[in-house]
């Protein structure tokens, strides 16, 4: 959807921006309001937000609680700030500079099994949603990364960046930003095992990306499933937090 300019949004009914707030967690109360907004369709992507003076009118609070809400949807890639323009709904997630879900998914991991159990739910399925989306860009771009990854281990300089390119490659050929943004958590979160097993078994990983690199070619989801099931034995005594 377009950022063009659209008259700012003016939410009615009891569950709307409207209405004053409590005075504790203000701002906290900002953001569920525009959430819950948001989920109702109420706000979409491209509206602009009421203006500042309008929200803190609305609320009965002061600017500086609604400035906070609004550098805190900033933060996450909610919203986009137009100088002499409003702030707008962006149309898709933008690049969060703090990832509340990455922190949550880090805090809330538990036991190594945890980690491993999700991945061996996620990554099939984010593979064969790849698998039916690739493009012959996406094949070139994902085979170099093996090439690479071979390169680096010949030349003794092979480290988990290797692996992780790989299948982020992968990932982003989904073109599904949902997948890509729990895929990129989920990367971050096995980073330090795959820097171990990239240093103690590279050509078994690179065995294992050829592997799945063949199934993926021949869009076989079996043997998809089959190769990662193979790759993720092959390092999960090696998963380590550091």
């Amino acid at each position: 959807m377009s950022l063009t300019p659209k008259p700012h949004c003016a939410l009615r009914g009891s569950g709307s921006l409207g209405g004053s707030l409590e005075r504790s967690s203000i701002t906290l109360q900002i953001l569920e309001r525009i959430k819950a907004a948001l989920l109702r369709g109420e706000l979409n992507p491209g509206d602009y937000l009421p203006s500042e003076t309008e929200l803190t009118q609305s609320f009965g609070i002061g600017k500086s609680s609604v400035r906070e809400a609004i550098k805190m949807l900033q933060a996450i890639g909610v919203v986009e700030v137009q100088r002499g323009r409003g702030t707008v709904i962006r149309s898709e997630p933008g690049e969060p500079l703090v990832d509340p879900m990455a922190f949550g998914m880090i805090l809330a991991r538990g036991v190594t099994r945890d980690v491993l159990e999700f991945r061996r739910i996620f990554e099939p399925a984010y593979t064969i949603q790849a698998m039916t989306n690739a493009t012959a860009e996406d094949y070139i771009r994902i085979e170099e990364t093996i090439q690479d990854m071979e390169t680096a281990i010949a030349l003794g300089q092979q480290t988990s960046h290797h692996d992780i390119a790989f299948h982020r490659a992968i990932l982003h050929t989904t073109q599904n930003p949902m997948t890509i943004r729990v895929g990129e958590t989920l990367l971050q979160l096995i980073q330090a095992a795959l820097e171990t097993s990239m240093q103690t078994l590279p050509d078994v990983a690179l065995k294992d990306h050829r592997n799945i690199y063949a199934a993926f070619v021949a869009r076989d989801a079996s043997a998809v499933q089959a190769a990662i099931e193979e790759s993720s034995e092959s390092w999960e005594t090696e998963l380590t937090y550091r």
